[in-house]
């Protein structure tokens, strides 16, 4: 089974997510992310969801989703063809003595600090998986207290867009 990245534009009302990821559910597939958020086009949101499914049962899944009412358009994103971010927050021990140190660790990876405490500092980096947990390695030795990472993000790249010719334009 390999991963993949989907892009589901839907319409903007209740209980559209408990639909759509409950296909999967049904499924067993093994979602890894999901992401959901409000879009350029008012009254419609996109769920970004990745999974680990073989061609044929995504296959089966996408026509599946593609029947429901509230969805508007589904795409893979293929890596190559795509950006893909995840985004994290990492709090991490820091006194006097480290503070600069990890500091410097987080502007490596293009971190930002968000939050200074006497004895810790949260840093927000955005990035591929793989570079977030590069970056977590970079910070193990001082001390993670805790982290948060939301789902992934994708969009295509160049001028092509989601909202070209949706179902919802075809009415």
């Amino acid at each position: 089974m390999a991963k993949h990245t989907l892009s589901v534009a839907v319409e903007d009302v209740p209980g559209v997510l408990t639909r759509v990821s409950s296909l999967f559910a049904r499924r067993a597939f093994n979602i890894h992310s999901l992401a959901v958020g409000p879009t350029q086009v008012p009254g419609q949101s996109r769920i970004t969801v990745v999974v680990d499914a073989d061609d044929k049962a995504l296959e089966q899944v996408t026509k599946q989703l593609n029947k429901l009412v509230n969805v508007i358009k589904i795409v893979e994103l293929q890596p190559e063809n795509s950006v893909q971010r995840d985004h994290m927050m990492i709090k991490v021990k820091a006194d006097a003595v480290n503070r600069i140190q990890v500091t410097q660790a987080a502007e490596l990876f293009r971190g930002h600090i968000v939050d200074v405490a006497p004895d810790s500092l949260t840093i927000e980096a955005t990035g591929t998986p793989e570079k977030l947990n590069a970056l977590l390695g970079i910070l193990e030795p001082f001390g993670v207290r805790e982290y948060v990472q939301s789902g992934m993000l994708a969009i295509s790249r160049g001028p092509k867009a989601m909202a070209d010719k949706t179902k919802s334009e075809k009415r």
